[in-house]
């Protein structure tokens, strides 16, 4: 298996700086399934170019497996492991650039953190998802993809081609950003891991992912697919990939909301909005609910009060805002056939957790103005899509109305952390196009004091299946 790593910069040779491996040596390293070689095809001031040759050895993975008995086929002994690059990849580029990942540099310090002209080349790229799912991992963190399908079999080209690709990715970046970068995708493309997954890929993930993971449109995917589709590491790692990173996210999160609150307080919104999406769950009849982005439990609490609700779960994506919401509940305290009915989970709203399936409805308060615009197509897919639910409850701010409050400077924002706040028209041409894409009609209903001009300082969506 080959991958070449190219650069233009000049000199070219400080190449073997940044990977801290001298041009003019040969490297080869032990890792557990070979060989892992470097070296530099070329060296000079105008272009160098580094390669990892991996030696994979089949026979030698089958037996240190430690089986009692031989294969009864020969597929151990015979596959792509050697040609094609996969999660052995990552372990060599680990392994032999480890501190380059880290863009450390004793000698070359300033290069190591600025980007330079890159050319990365696979000879077979094995793709899961093709051209299509190559593009959409890479061109989002401004490569350059160029990619050519690689035929079964020249001889007999009716049998169409096969999955793997020869690869030239081309960019302007960091180098410890390119390998990070391929030490996450390269087996995301192949969708496989050859040994074990454990927690620990998650710390593995986090720490590679960091700078532009979270930030990627496809890290669920990416997520999903590099711990092996085992759901709840998945659900642990999105967790925590989009939890804000606050130094004291439980006192950081309660100052915001008491921003928001000092805003809203004259007219009693917060009490009106929880009457409103109460009633509306009422309305239809649901008795299973989520609370999606529950924060500190005022609506959890305001559905305990109400018998009807035989099972209420309270979803976010940060632990402490949970353990808030565990205090403000006062679980410990409650008995066991009340403690019976409420439950608070870990989650991102924008993972397609089937967990979430099977409730009558769900409520998301206050709720989508906090996301990144660019993450609210992931967020209808996982609720109206995925979790598809009978009623779903959304309400957020009338941008429209804000001019109505009194100490809030005009064009402002009434949360420091509100991504947007849309108009009237914004939000029911979002929630009118989200019903039709999923099997929903949609009703609109304002809540609190309605001005003549701007309408309620609240609006909210009922969707129903």
């Amino acid at each position: 298996m080959l991958l070449t790593l190219t650069t233009t910069h000049r000199p070219a040779t400080d190449l073997g700086y940044l990977l801290h491996k001298n041009p003019g040596a040969v490297r080869s390293v032990d890792v557990w399934f070979g060989l892992a070689h470097v070296f530099y095809p070329e060296a000079t001031d105008e272009r160098c170019t580094v390669a990892l040759l991996l030696e994979v050895d089949p026979i030698g993975l089958v037996r240190r497996k430690g089986r009692g008995a031989e294969p009864v086929s020969l597929e151990p002994y015979v596959n792509d492991r050697p040609y094609a690059a996969s999660s052995f990849v990552s372990v060599a580029l680990a392994k032999v650039f480890g501190t380059a990942m880290t863009g450390r540099s004793a000698e070359r310090q300033e290069l190591a953190d600025t980007p330079i002209p890159l050319e990365v080349r696979i000879p077979a790229l094995p793709c899961r998802g093709g051209e299509e799912l190559l593009r959409r991992l890479f061109e989002p963190l401004s490569y350059t993809v160029t990619a050519t399908p690689i035929p079964l079999d020249g001889q007999f080209r009716e049998w169409g081609d096969s999955p793997y690709l020869k690869t030239r990715l081309l960019t302007e970046a960091r180098l410890a950003d390119v390998l990070s970068h391929l030490y996450v995708l390269l087996p995301v493309l192949d969708d496989a891991k050859h040994y074990w997954v454990s927690r620990d890929e998650i710390e593995k993930l986090l720490r590679r992912g960091e700078g532009w993971l979270r930030d990627h449109p496809e890290n669920e995917l990416i997520t999903r697919r590099y711990l092996r589709h085992q759901p709840h590491l998945a659900r642990e790692a999105l967790a925590r990939l989009l939890e804000e990173d606050q130094a004291d996210p439980d006192s950081a999160v309660r100052a915001h909301d008491q921003e928001e609150e000092q805003v809203e307080r004259g007219i009693g919104l917060g009490e009106q909005r929880m009457q409103a999406v109460v009633g509306a769950l009422k309305d239809a009849g649901a008795t299973r609910v989520l609370d999606l982005g529950c924060g500190d439990g005022r609506l959890l609490q305001a559905l305990l009060r109400d018998g009807s609700f035989e099972r209420i779960v309270g979803v976010d994506v940060s632990y402490a805002v949970l353990e808030r919401a565990a205090r403000r509940l006062r679980l410990h305290e409650m008995s066991p056939k009340q403690r019976g009915r409420v439950d608070l989970v870990q989650s991102s709203l924008t993972y397609r957790d089937r967990g979430l399936q099977g409730y009558d409805a769900a409520a998301v308060v206050e709720v989508i103005e906090h996301l990144d615009p660019s993450r609210l197509d992931a967020f209808e897919r996982a609720l109206l899509g995925v979790a598809h639910p009978g009623t779903v409850v959304v309400t957020t701010p009338n941008a429209e109305y804000n001019v109505r409050f009194e100490g809030l400077p005009a064009g402002s924002l009434r949360h420091r952390d509100h991504r947007f706040e849309w108009t009237r028209g914004e939000f029911e041409t979002w929630a009118n196009g989200a019903a039709e894409r999923n099997g929903y009609t949609v009703r609109f209903q304002p809540v609190g004091p309605e001005d003549p001009e701007v309408g309620s300082p609240t609006q909210m969506a009922v969707f129903s299946r």
